[in-house]
């Protein structure tokens, strides 16, 4: 079985994947998920989070066990990208869950300027108070759990935080050398466009897609489907 480290996106924390952590490990993998620096339950202050940090924490982890399937939600994308740059011979595999999935020299802003993130539902809502960044509560339930019942998306709604900004424009230093890869795609998608999905897809050359008619937090709106396809990928 496998080792998985799992990294959130933006204005969340270890706890959005809760619901697919005991499925997984029922299946017989190792499972960890981790804050990111200035997310969770992580300390480190706001100003001074980078991308450099996301991926040097990354590493850190991924450096305390076997080489495991690194996967990234929405920003943690980004994070789990530059960390394949930096300690590709730690990474099994690499799954990307409804994500930004960069090129080298591209930063997440820049992938929301592509014209396939016109509809970008997260920047047409996005608050900004340098050095962070919030998704207003009363939105983000048509915008990350719109395929959620109202009662969970409240609930996850409420747990969202605050995002730190600087990672947002900074560039993945190079290509990433990791050649098994999986693309989650979600076809009800208010964050990322799926047409953006389908667009890195293309760029990045990954082979392996599963489609999930999920919103962007498949963990909570399809968690068995979302299980099934990481357990697939993982064997």
């Amino acid at each position: 079985m496998a080792r998985f480290l799992l990294v959130h996106g933006a204005f969340g924390g270890a706890w959005c994947w809760e619901p697919v952590i005991g499925p997984l490990e029922a299946a017989g993998h190792s499972v960890e998920a981790i804050d990111l620096p200035g997310s969770g339950q992580d300390p480190t202050p706001a100003a001074e989070v980078t991308l450099d940090g996301y991926a040097a924490r990354v590493c850190e982890v991924l450096a305390q066990g076997e080489p495991a399937v690194l996967v990234g939600h929405s920003m943690g994308g980004v994070a789990v990208t530059e960390a394949a740059v930096r300690c590709p011979e730690r990474i099994a595999a690499l799954a990307y869950v409804a994500a930004f999935a960069p090129g080298a020299g591209q930063s997440l802003q820049a992938l929301t300027e592509l014209p396939e993130g016109a509809d970008d539902q997260v920047q047409a809502n996005l608050v900004v108070d340098s050095p962070v960044a919030y998704l207003p509560e009363a939105a983000a339930p048509d915008v990350v759990y719109n395929c959620c019942t109202p009662e969970v998306a409240a609930r996850e709604a409420a747990r969202l935080g605050p995002q730190p900004l600087a990672p947002f424009g900074a560039p993945v230093s190079g290509e990433v050398a990791v050649e098994r890869r999986l693309y989650v795609l979600c076809t009800q998608d208010h964050s990322i466009p799926p047409v953006l999905q389908r667009r890195m897809v293309r760029e990045r050359g990954i082979g392996d897609v599963v489609e999930l008619d999920a919103d962007h937090a498949p963990m909570v709106s399809r968690t068995d489907e979302l299980v099934a396809a990481l357990d697939r990928f993982a064997r």
